[in-house]
């Protein structure tokens, strides 16, 4: 599912964005996921390139359901099912150019990604991938929230690299439950007691 959620994003910038991201640009800027340092991207020739990272999954508590979903079957019985859950995936995104100093073409880039992304609040359906399309798709998005990161100097002091100009981006995604649907019988008639006597209104 998360590999899925990877080619939809990539698909939609590819999408918004053909003269940057696509096949027949002349100036073709690749995607990556890997993480995000110099190398990592280097080793694989993919200079100039725009890097989404995703650094944190987790649940979101505040979309959290307990209603579980009831569907009436033909034979008589009903399908009982536990709501998804609801899961938080964050990207650190970031622009390497060619040159590691060429802050123009880095913030150029970046721009237009936030643009882009900026334009929709929820994933058109026609770009999603794999699994989403079976699934409900991410209910929300946010860009330019709060890194869900202690300290961002420190993080890019761990990648073996300088700070850079950085969004980001938290999708939500719905997960399904493990929890194995339920099979009930439904209730057909009912019993009334009226004056003590026993009434069926089945």
């Amino acid at each position: 599912m998360l590999y899925d959620l990877d080619m939809t994003l990539q698909e939609l910038l590819k999408a918004e964005l053909p003269e940057r991201f696509g096949e027949t640009s002349g100036t073709q800027t690749a995607i990556t996921f890997c993480t995000p340092n110099r190398d990592a991207i280097g080793s694989k020739g993919k200079f100039p390139a725009l890097n989404l990272f995703l650094y944190d999954i987790r649940e979101n508590q505040e979309l959290r359901s307990n209603s579980w979903t009831v569907t009436r079957n033909e034979n008589g019985t009903a399908t009982r099912e536990p709501p998804p859950v609801r899961v938080d995936c964050s990207y650190l995104i970031t622009v390497w150019p060619n040159d590691e100093y060429d802050f123009q073409v880095e913030h150029k880039t970046l721009g237009e990604v936030m643009q882009a992304l900026l334009r929709y609040p929820k994933l058109p359906s026609t770009v999603l991938q794999g699994s989403l399309q079976e699934f409900q798709p991410p209910s929300r998005v946010s860009i330019l929230g709060q890194v869900k990161l202690q300290s961002l100097g420190e993080f890019w002091q761990a990648m073996g690299g300088k700070p850079k100009a950085t969004l980001n981006y938290t999708l939500t995604i719905s997960v399904p439950a493990p929890t194995e649907p339920q099979t009930l019988p439904l209730v057909v008639s009912s019993i009334a007691f009226r004056d003590g006597r026993e009434e069926s209104n089945g």
